[in-house]
C-alpha cells in the first residue's frame, strides 16, 4: 500500500532492492563503517520496512523498521534487548512494536517527512492494535557533554514509570539519573533533544534512567516507550489527519 502525502509518499519494502536501499540510507546517516556501506543485521529478516519517498523523483528521504510483538513476554528477541534489562516490561500484557533505525537523509529537513512517517506508524497502530511503541532514541555522537540539558530535562520530566523502567545491562552507559543535579535550560534541552525522541515526548512517552554508549553506531541512545492510550487526543487527530489526508 502506498500513501502520498504532499511532495513524499510512504510504502512498505517489497524486495530486497527496496530492502538494501533503505541499509544504504542507514548507512549514510548513521556512518557504518560497512566496506559495502550497508548498514545491516539479523533483525532486518524479521521486520516490516518502511519507506518516505520524494514523489518527483522517488528518492528515498527517510526509512525505519517495525518488529511486531504479540505482548511483553516477546520483547528479550528484540534489538532493544541487546542493550537493557527488559525485565520489567515482560509483564506488559498488550500488543507492542519496536521501531528502529529510524533516520531521515542528511540535509532533508523539510518537517512533512517526519508527519508523512508518523503518519505511517499512527495507520500501522490503528490497524494492528498496537498499545505500546519502544525504540532506542540516539544523539549523534558518543560525548555525554553535549547533551547535558538534554539529559537533564529527560531526567525532570520524562523518566519511565517505575513499573515499566528499564535497568542496566550494557557494559558502557551514563546513568544520567543518578548523576545529574542541574536544572536543565529549556531551550537548551529542546535544542539538543534528537527530533525523534522530541516527537515522542510531545505525545506522552517515557525513557530509561541511562543512556547506553554505543560506539558501535557512534551514538548515545535511551529506551524509549510510548503508551498508545497515553498520547493526547489532539495529537492523535494530528496523526490521523495524515493518513486521512495521504
Amino acid at each position: 500500500m502506498v500513501s502520498q502525502h504532499g511532495k513524499y509518499y510512504v510504502c512498505q519494502a517489497k524486495n530486497a532492492n527496496d530492502l538494501k536501499a533503505a541499509q544504504k540510507l542507514r548507512a549514510e546517516a548513521f556512518g557504518s563503517g560497512d566496506p559495502d556501506r550497508l548498514d545491516r543485521d539479523a533483525f532486518d529478516e524479521i521486520c516490516a520496512h518502511f519507506l518516505v519517498c520524494d514523489a518527483h523523483t522517488d528518492q528515498l528521504v527517510c526509512c525505519f523498521r517495525i518488529l511486531p510483538l504479540c505482548d511483553g513476554s516477546e520483547i528479550s528477541s528484540s534489538y532493544s534487548a541487546q542493550f537493557y534489562e527488559l525485565k520489567a516490561l515482560e509483564a506488559y500484557p498488550g500488543k507492542m512494536v519496536e521501531v528502529g533505525r529510524f533516520c531521515v537523509r542528511p540535509g532533508c529537513s523539510d518537517p512533512d517527512i517526519l508527519r508523512l512517517a508518523w503518519g505511517a506508524m499512527t495507520s500501522y497502530v490503528d490497524e494492528n492494535n498496537i498499545e505500546l511503541l519502544f525504540g532506542c532514541s540516539s544523539f549523534s555522537g558518543t560525548e555525554t557533554e553535549d547533551y547535558l540539558d538534554a539529559f537533564a530535562m529527560l531526567k525532570a520530566r520524562h523518566l519511565a514509570p517505575t513499573r515499566w523502567l528499564p535497568r542496566i545491562k550494557a557494559p558502557d552507559v551514563f546513568r544520567f539519573a543518578a548523576r545529574l543535579r542541574r536544572r536543565p535550560d529549556a531551550r537548551k534541552a529542546m535544542l539538543r533533544m534528537p527530533p525523534l525522541l522530541r516527537t515522542y515526548l510531545l505525545m506522552g512517552g517515557w525513557v530509561s534512567d541511562h543512556a547506553v554508549v554505543d560506539r558501535k553506531m557512534n551514538t548515545l541512545h535511551v529506551f524509549t516507550g510510548l503508551e498508545i492510550g497515553a498520547i493526547p487526543p489532539a495529537r492523535k487527530k494530528l496523526l490521523r489527519a495524515v493518513v486521512a489526508s495521504a
